[in-house]
This record gives structure tokens, C-alpha cells and sequence, in this order.
């Protein structure tokens, strides 16, 4: 299904620090299938512009799909910050904003498996997500490695407290605080961790942050394909503003070697001549196919897509692990066409 635009009600704004928010909407529900998610996913929101009419952020989604029945995302200030900053000044109960549909990619497979979850500031959104759809709805241990600036700047810190006295023996929460410990370093992670190497790993945080435990988690040997990562880039275009093409335009490398493609999308199937220097959702939406997509630049997974038959190449990726490429999968931002028959599905 193609992740769209929305306009839909905000039901809540409630403080978690003094600098971040929680908001949750209120999903019509004839909207209900469309907005089904998984932990780890995240919305994208469209934040009112005078300059530019709107500008678009991703924010992870807090809530869990396994234990509570309203869709949440939690929003930190950052300084300088525009779409952060409107949120946590202006946003209100009962207020109407645009959202895409939740995408995303850092899901875990299985909520019945051991996870070590990595986070810092912000970058706590996604891991409470799956740490309380593990504990909810399987049978998996978590262990949560959180770092924060001070107590004051802990996320959750309440939630997490309840849910360690709730579930004992399968949540286990360290937090590393600045203040008390300096800077996180490759030791001390190391140690936190030692005990819990062959948990898959799920890691969300500044840049600093994630080069330290990415080289904690070397030190312990720990495979590169059990480690997933969350990675927040700036969108250097606004899926809402874009305006699809008219349905029957000029495709584009009209005239170049193209291939020819079978594309299933949202229960309709289209054969389309596929120019080889052409992205895969480029060649979509200028034939006018609503294709979804968020970033552009491979770090979303929003439009992760399957390959059924031919082989295709890309460009660029950071979403896509070797499991889920050794299963055909792809990113149409970033792929070109290698066969000259292909079959391409993006309804999974």
C-alpha cells in the first residue's frame, strides 16, 4: 500500500522534559488500515511555513501497534530546529495536521527474539517502540542501553520504571548519564554489553554516539548483519508539496535503451519501459504512478520494494540489510535496471 497524505487530529500534546513532547492523533476509522505499523517505524509530518508553505519531518513513532490503540510520536527541541521547535511551541489537542502514512524499515523481525537496544537523547523514540511491542506481544528479554546529557534529560524515564517493575525478568535498563560519566566510550559500552553479545542489536542516536557503540559492538564481535541502525537526514524534498505528473507525460530517457518492467502497486500492475540511467521511482512518478517515498537518498526504506524477476543494481543504500537484499528486496530511490524483463512489486 502506498504510504499518502492526511489530515488528521491531534489528541494530545503531553511534556515528557522540559524540552519534548509526546503527541498523539486521533485516526479516522475508515483511515485505520492505512496508518497500521510496526515498532520502529515513523510518521512524516507536515510542519506549517510562512517562507515555504510547508517544510516536512520525519519523528519516530513511540507508541507500540501491540499495546496501545492510538499512534504517537515523540518530538524533542533541537536548537535551531524549525520543525521541532513549531511542534513543541504551537501544536495543540484537537489541532489538524498532515501525515504520511508510517514507514521505515527498523523493525525487528521477530518480537519472540533477545534484543539490545542503543539509544541517545532522541534517539530513544524507536527503541521504546519495539522494547514495549517485544515485552507486550512476545517472548524476547530486552536490554536497554540509553545515554542522556543528565537525569532531567531522560525520555520516559517513568515509563521505562514501570515497565522494569512490570516485567523483571526480561527488561533490563542502564542509563549512561553525562554528567556523572563523561561522554559515552567504547569501554564502558563494551562492558554493559559483554554479557549480551548474541542479542540482535537495534542503535538510534547522534552520529558521535553511534560511532562509539558501533565500535563497542566490533570489540565484541558481534556481526554487522545482527545490527540495525536508524539514521535521521534532513529531506531534500517535501512529499507534500509534490504534484504528480499528468497521467500520460513524456517519459523520462524517452528515446534511450530502456528495459521493460512489470510493476505491481497498490493492486494494479503496469508495464512500463524502464530507461537504464533512470532511477526506478523516477521513471514512476513521471509516468504518474503514485510511488512511495520520503527522503530520496536510501536511509528511509520507505520505498522498499520487491524484485520478483531480472536483476536490478543500486546506487546507494543504508537501510536494506543483507538478509532483506539476499530476499530481492530494494529501494526504487536507488535502483537501475540490469535485465531487460523485469517484475517489480511494491505490495509486500
Amino acid at each position: 500500500m502506498t504510504p499518502r497524505a492526511h489530515e488528521v487530529k491531534v489528541r494530545d500534546v503531553v511534556a515528557e522534559t522540559g524540552d519534548a513532547v509526546t503527541v498523539s492523533f486521533d485516526i479516522p476509522e475508515d483511515l485505520a488500515p492505512r496508518f497500521r505499523y510496526q515498532p520502529g517505524q515513523f510518521l512524516t509530518v507536515r510542519v506549517p511555513s510562512d517562507r515555504t508553505g510547508s517544510v516536512a519531518r520525519c519523528y519516530s513513532l513511540s507508541s507500540s501497534p501491540h499495546c496501545e490503540d492510538r499512534l504517537a510520536v515523540t518530538v524533542k527541541r533541537t536548537a535551531g530546529g524549525y520543525g521541532s521547535n513549531w511542534i513543541c511551541d504551537n501544536l495543540e489537542s484537537g489541532d489538524l495536521i498532515g501525515v504520511l502514512e508510517p514507514a521505515g524499515v527498523f523493525t525487528p523481525r521477530s518480537l519472540d527474539e533477545d534484543l539490545l537496544l542503543f539509544a541517545a537523547g532522541s534517539g530513544v523514540t524507536p527503541i521504546m517502540s519495539i522494547a514495549k511491542s517485544v515485552l507486550a506481544a512476545g517472548t524476547g528479554d530486552v536490554v536497554v542501553v540509553y545515554a542522556n546529557r543528565d537525569a532531567d534529560a531522560v525520555i520516559f524515564g517513568n515509563e521505562f520504571d514501570r515497565l522494569t517493575q512490570r516485567f523483571p525478568q526480561r527488561l533490563t535498563v542502564r542509563h549512561w548519564l553525562e554528567n556523572e560519566r563523561g561522554l559515552p566510550t567504547v569501554a564502558g559500552l563494551v562492558e554493559l554489553a559483554r554479557d549480551h553479545r548474541d542479542h540482535d542489536v537495534f542503535l538510534c542516536g547522534p552520529t558521535g554516539f553511534t560511532a562509539v557503540t558501533l565500535a563497542a559492538l566490533g570489540q565484541l564481535g558481534i556481526p554487522e548483519q545482527r545490527v540495525h541502525r536508524e539514521q535521521y537526514r534532513s529531506l531534500t524534498d517535501n512529499p507534500f508539496e509534490h504534484t504528480a505528473p499528468a497521467a500520460t507525460p513524456t517519459p523520462t530517457g524517452a528515446g534511450k535503451d530502456t528495459a521493460t518492467v512489470r510493476v505491481e502497486i497498490d493492486g494494479e500492475t503496469h508495464m512500463l519501459n524502464w530507461p537504464r540511467d533512470t532511477k526506478l521511482l523516477d521513471m514512476l512518478l513521471d509516468h504518474g504512478i503514485d510511488a512511495p517515498y520520503v527522503c530520496r537518498e536510501s536511509a528511509c526504506g520507505t520505498c522498499v520494494c520487491s524484485v520478483k524477476s531480472g536483476r536490478t543494481r543500486m546506487l546507494m543504500n543504508e537501510s536494506l540489510i543483507d538478509d532483506e537484499l539476499a530476499a530481492g528486496l530494494t529501494l526504487a530511490c536507488q535502483t537501475l535496471p540490469e535485465s531487460d524483463q523485469l517484475h517489480i512489486a511494491f505490495d509486500q
